[in-house]
């Protein structure tokens, strides 16, 4: 039984598999909120807070990191949305899918989920080329702690390092991977005692656990204090992963990392930069590095540099998932994607979402240099999806878990004055940098709803000019149409109408093979659908079944390895003889089109990028004969 397997049963995992992927939990899921200590301290004390060393406001942030730790990780991430599971997956996509699946919920509220899940979606990929620019210069900057000699190459050194780790995507991470989680938790043990080690210096820091202290700072401070949060964020970024992830290991041993090791590192570093900045608060230029005694510095900054990396691959791996999901589930043209894995699930690899995160990754290392300057872009989009996640979550409790309206505006509601909150005092980003994922995450989304609706529109009009199946059933006369010997396969999005390639082949070559399937991919608002459901069979008639292969959001299609289950339900089948027919349509503008015409031409733009529907479909390239039309819309 898999991770999500057994998360989807409710099963929990034996005592002998625990341990292994509470070890691999760490490599994947808490890279990104595992590196925040290289920054987070040193930004909440930077130019944009203006805040001054002194002891009341170092306890006091230390208090708002704690209470962010442990109320939006620990109590939203960990307790709560860890039960919204869509057939143990987690993630904006799958949360989304589960809500809008729900039958008591109206079609109009229904669509409104499926915005926020775009919108929670593209802010993710607006994160995406945050996340690697500002952990990987945060790391590098290391070795500028102790010596001058390396600050003119800081940059080259960090671009060298991120198109390498781009580069060897294509390779696949199957063979890194197994390195993940050792490192990662030799990172956390460094963390723990570094941090433990500054603190007995200074024991009075932990004074920062009482909340008062966070309460305080923002009545002396005001508009400050709540600037101050958008510096705090950082050190909960990457939370919206531990539920992306619940999938690949199952609940237990995520919750069992954060608890166990991941929390207690986490907090104990912190107050010990805590404690060094009140001992000598000239530490401020890099608390972190400055935890570090000298002679274990480039040790440190090679670590910092290989947990960097690593979390930089989590993201980038998810974004692989998002863009696979996205396409299953309509939401974008179909990509390109290439398996690099012939047994691992999951082991994708995107490249057009490859080369252009790189190409984003880079330009802005280029452009902003430091990664102080980048803090100031960093945190909006992540703060834009929680809030996000929130809001669907309490959708989610009103309607599949049937929680009363003062239970739901009681717990989602304080996470959702939580999460607003953040967003809030992230705003004052934009104008430095913030703006960036804005944009960029506006792009996405225009580009999925236009897609979106694009393709509602195609649908509605090959609905409105197909032929009735059991019309054309009805024409079929035996012994006036040859039937040819073998088996084809139409592909089709239609149901109850005949596909537009079945109607060209009649027309231009008069012919019907002895055996038609009449073929459709439903993908499901489910992660995975196993096997033994995977086709829906229907006999039409005359030689003629309709057959639905049902997938996942999570799973990749394969058609031809799926159909070969068909022998297995009585129907004679011989791959060698089977032909695939599908259609190549043409959009063209129309007269009158039902979408704006900005948006008709960016659709009619994204439908010449749609990679090929036999490659997507994994059909052999021997076998295909594609049949073209033109569609207005």
């Amino acid at each position: 039984m898999t991770a999500s397997q057994a998360a989807a049963t409710g099963a929990v995992p034996a005592a002998s598999r625990l341990g292994p992927l509470t070890l691999a939990a760490l490599g994947v899921v808490y890279g990104d909120i595992g590196t925040s200590p290289l920054y987070t301290v040193k930004e909440c004390f930077g130019a944009a807070t203006g805040l001054k060393p002194v002891p009341e406001d170092v306890l006091g942030i230390l208090s708002l990191i704690t209470w962010a730790l442990v109320g939006v990780v620990t109590l939203k991430y960990v307790v709560l949305l860890m039960r919204a599971d869509n057939r143990g997956e987690g993630g904006i996509l799958a949360l989304m899918a589960l809500v809008s699946s729900s039958e008591s919920i109206a079609t109009r509220r229904r669509r409104l989920y499926i915005v926020l899940g775009i919108a929670g979606a593209a802010l993710f990929y607006g994160d995406c080329i945050l996340t690697p620019a500002v952990s990987v210069l945060s790391a590098i900057e290391g070795l500028k702690v102790t010596t001058s000699t390396f600050d003119h190459y800081i940059e080259p050194i960090t671009v060298g390092v991120i198109v390498a780790l781009f580069a060897i995507q294509r390779f696949g991470t199957g063979g890194v991977g197994a390195f993940f989680g050792p490192i990662t938790a030799l990172w956390f043990l460094c963390l723990l005692v570094l941090g433990l080690v500054e603190i007995t210096h200074n024991p009075g820091v932990l004074q920062a656990l009482n909340p008062v202290h966070g309460v305080d700072f923002f009545l002396r401070h005001g508009l400050i204090g709540f600037l101050a949060l958008g510096a705090v964020v950082l050190a909960i970024t990457g939370a919206e992963a531990l539920y992306a992830d619940m999938g690949h290991f199952g609940p237990r041993p995520i919750r069992l990392a954060w608890l166990a090791l991941v929390l207690p590192s986490l907090m104990a570093n912190y107050y010990g930069q805590g404690a060094l900045i009140l001992r000598d608060p000239a530490a401020l230029e890099n608390p972190f590095y400055l935890l570090v005694p000298s002679w274990g510095l480039y040790p440190m900054v090679a670590l910092a540099t290989m947990a960097t990396v690593i979390a930089s691959q989590a993201v980038i791996s998810g974004a692989y998932s998002m863009a696979q999901q996205a396409a299953l589930l309509g939401l974008t043209p179909r990509l390109r994607i290439l398996h690099t894995s012939e047994s691992a699930f999951g082991q994708i690899y995107v490249p057009a979402v490859n080369w252009l995160l790189m190409a984003g990754v880079v330009a802005l290392v280029l452009e902003f240099k430091t990664s102080s300057a980048l803090a100031s872009a960093y945190g909006i989009a992540v703060t834009g999806t929680m809030l996000i996640t929130t809001a669907l979550a309490g959708a989610l409790a009103r309607a599949v878990w049937k929680w009363s309206w003062p239970q739901t505006i009681a717990v989602i509601g304080t996470f959702a004055i939580v999460d607003a909150t953040l967003f809030s005092a992230n705003l004052e980003k934009v104008p430095t940098g913030g703006w960036i994922p804005l944009a960029l995450g506006a792009v996405v989304f225009i580009t999925m709803w236009t897609w979106l609706r694009g393709r509602e529109v195609v649908v509605r009009k090959e609905q409105d000019d197909a032929l009735p199946l059991d019309l054309f059933l009805n024409r079929i006369e035996p012994g006036k149409l040859h039937r040819a010997p073998g088996t084809a396969v139409f592909m089709t999005s239609l149901q109850n109408e005949v596909p537009r390639s079945l109607l060209h082949n009649l027309k231009h070559n008069n012919v019907l093979h002895e055996r038609v399937l009449l073929a459709s991919v439903r993908v499901l608002d489910q992660p995975h659908v196993p096997d033994d459901e995977r086709l829906v069979l229907h006999n039409v008639g005359k030689g003629l079944q309709r057959v639905v292969v049902q997938y996942g959001f999570m799973q990749t299609p394969d058609v031809p390895r799926d159909l070969a289950q068909l022998q297995e339900r009585g129907l004679p089948w011989d791959a060698m003889r089977t032909s695939y027919f599908v259609g190549q349509s043409r959009f063209v503008p129309a007269a009158q089109t039902v979408l704006p015409r900005w948006q008709e031409k960016l659709f009619l733009l994204l439908s010449r990028s749609s990679s090929n529907a036999a490659d997507f479909f994994q059909l052999p390239n021997n076998q295909v004969i594609e049949l073209g039309g033109r569609i207005e819309v």
